[in-house]
């Protein structure tokens, strides 16, 4: 009775120190560099804000072309986001929430390094716009 008392706790120390070290190990992801997005972008204004009906395909589309990466909430927690040589970003984060749609927009459709481009895989302007909305909904939670 005694060593299965003794192998409970070692097995509890073990994952108590596991979880520690997960919290004080170094990432081996860099952040990345400041965006330089040209100033056509930065005063882009988005002609469908006020279509509420958007948001839905916004969440479709980020779901299907965005979430693996960036994770459910934004948090760049996706399950690929470990995968990345660089951190996808945290879009509740101050830094991020700076960022106007237009920023946003040239970040997502333009796109650099590992966050690839998708004028071509999401090629409609309102499918476009439809997914910075949501991007703006996900920095509000």
């Amino acid at each position: 009775m005694k060593s299965i008392k003794h192998i409970s706790i070692i097995i509890f120390a073990i994952a108590i120190v596991s979880v520690f070290m997960a919290f004080i190990t170094p990432q081996d992801q860099k952040k990345g560099e400041k965006w330089d997005i040209p100033e056509k972008y930065q005063t882009m204004v988005n002609s469908y804000a006020g279509d509420a009906s958007l948001k839905k395909i916004g969440k479709m589309l980020y779901s299907k072309h965005c979430k693996s990466c960036h994770g459910s909430k934004g948090l760049g927690d996706g399950s690929k986001a470990a995968q990345l040589d660089t951190f996808p970003g945290d879009f509740s984060s101050a830094e991020f929430k700076e960022h106007t749609p237009g920023d946003m927009y040239y970040m997502t459709y333009v796109g650099r390094d590992e966050m690839e481009s998708f004028e071509k895989k999401i090629s409609d302007e309102e499918d476009q716009w439809a997914v910075i909305m949501y991007l703006a909904g996900l920095q509000n939670n």
